[in-house]
């Protein structure tokens, strides 16, 4: 991911040193188990412990060999004396490096699942803080009825609780290690080591393996990464929407510290939407990494390598890019601009035709039939929209509806209120508190 997109925190754990410590863990830990075993002398393993990588001597290495691995292992070599010819005992390339890049995945699972606690506290306090707060919900785009704006963000945290959910279950299935030789048969390295290893690494040894841990695990974390940056997507589109000059209901933060200060290079009126874009636009290359992760899933017989080039791209741009774009809605949850006046003059801008349901419901509850009282709302609400007329005014003057309802029942039916009745219900089944989620 270019550094423009890129967090400090998540690139640490994508870089290349990251990857060589994490490498020489798993190596250490190998001697270890050796050790244990009787193989390898205990004063070679406090040598060994004590083992370091110089990138130089990698470098030097990879000039010659042109294999990351040998070129690592050599580097390692040089910092130990004779006991050296203990470090990779037994172990394939894979072994080392597979068992790594679960270290890696679980460390950005861990700091991704800090992002979306921070969402989720950020979503939970603006939807109490606008629970009772009505505005226009909208189908096809078009005014349907009356809603609470905070049910809007009570739905984007329950979507993102579920994505919790689902990360958690992709962390714990890429937290597992292998060591089990070429084709994963135990034949040059018996189970007991690769059981050692992977309890000092807090992994779980892998079921089964090839030559590689079977890549379903990595295209299951893709994916969900995937989905959560759909979620953003759906989130952000929302908020372009809100922020239209039409609408003007919610605005991204403007001209604060950290945010953007100016909207067009020509047009010094313009305060664009700009972040919320940004999320769209990087969301669509996190589903776009998903399918290649897909395609990662089927190897030629114990494995081949055509996995390996794509995953060094997209599995740390799509960490990258989710850390980031989670980092960006956050802020924005955080210090949105909501107007309150414009959402209920929005409301009110079609002249109370949001409460023709209730209309039909009552005329039915007081012996209409359906379809006549359906047929007989909507004539007054074609009529409303063509000609800018007030709908109580002529749902009042209707013979039809004025000999089955009086216009104090009309009357009392034109109250936004109404529609936030059952908003504490919800909000008690999504489990929206005001106690911070950890």
């Amino acid at each position: 991911m270019i550094p423009r997109y890129s967090r400090p925190e998540m690139n640490a754990i994508w870089s290349e040193d990251n990857a060589f410590d994490l490498w020489l863990q798993v190596e250490i830990a190998a001697s270890q188990a050796w050790t244990d075993q009787g193989v390898v002398p205990t004063e070679d393993m406090a040598k060994i412990r004590n083992a370091k990588f110089d990138r130089s001597a990698y470098d030097r290495w990879f000039d010659e060999t042109k294999h990351d691995i040998v070129s690592f292992t050599r580097a390692v070599g040089e910092s130990l004396g004779e006991e050296k010819r203990w470090v990779h005992h037994g172990l394939t390339s894979n072994d080392v490096k597979d068992t790594a890049l679960s270290m890696q995945l679980t460390q950005s699972c861990d700091l991704l699942d800090r992002g979306v606690v921070e969402l989720l506290n950020a979503l939970q306090t603006q939807a109490v803080k606008y629970k009772n707060t009505p505005c226009i919900g909208r189908s096809h785009g078009i005014h349907a009825e009356p809603m609470s704006f905070g049910m809007k963000l009570a739905l984007w945290f329950a979507e993102m609780k579920r994505n919790r959910e689902r990360l958690a279950g992709a962390r714990k299935r890429v937290a597992v290690g292998m060591l089990s030789g070429p084709v994963g048969t135990f034949a040059s390295v018996p189970p007991v080591i690769e059981e050692s290893v992977c309890e000092q690494l807090n992994l779980s040894p892998a079921e089964i393996s090839n030559q590689v841990i079977q890549r379903d695990r990595h295209a299951e974390y893709v994916q969900v990464l995937a989905l959560i940056a759909a979620t953003l997507d759906k989130m952000a589109t929302e908020i372009r929407g809100l922020q239209r000059t039409e609408v003007r209901e919610v605005e991204e933060p403007f001209g604060k510290p950290g945010y953007v200060t100016k909207g067009s290079s020509s047009m010094p009126h313009k305060r664009n939407p700009e972040l919320s874009e940004r999320i769209c636009g990087l969301s669509r290359l996190i589903r776009g990494h998903s399918i290649t992760a897909l395609e990662n899933v089927a190897l030629w017989h114990e494995r081949d390598i055509s996995h390996s080039s794509a995953e060094r791209m997209i599995l740390p741009d799509s960490s990258l890019g989710l850390d980031y774009i989670m980092s960006l809605m956050t802020g924005i949850i955080t210090d949105m601009v909501v107007h309150e006046d414009r959402m209920m003059q929005n409301l009110e801008s079609t002249r109370g035709l949001v409460f023709s349901p209730r209309v039909m419901l009552l005329l039915v509850e007081n012996g209409v039939d359906r379809d006549a009282a359906y047929d007989a709302v909507q004539r007054n609400s074609m009529k409303s929209w063509d000609k800018e007329l007030d709908f109580r005014d002529l749902i009042k003057t209707d013979p039809a509806v004025s000999a089955k309802v009086s216009a104090e029942e009309l009357d009392d039916l034109f109250d936004y209120d109404f529609y936030l009745g059952h908003v504490d219900h919800i909000y008690r089944r999504v489990g929206i508190t005001e106690v911070a989620i950890d």
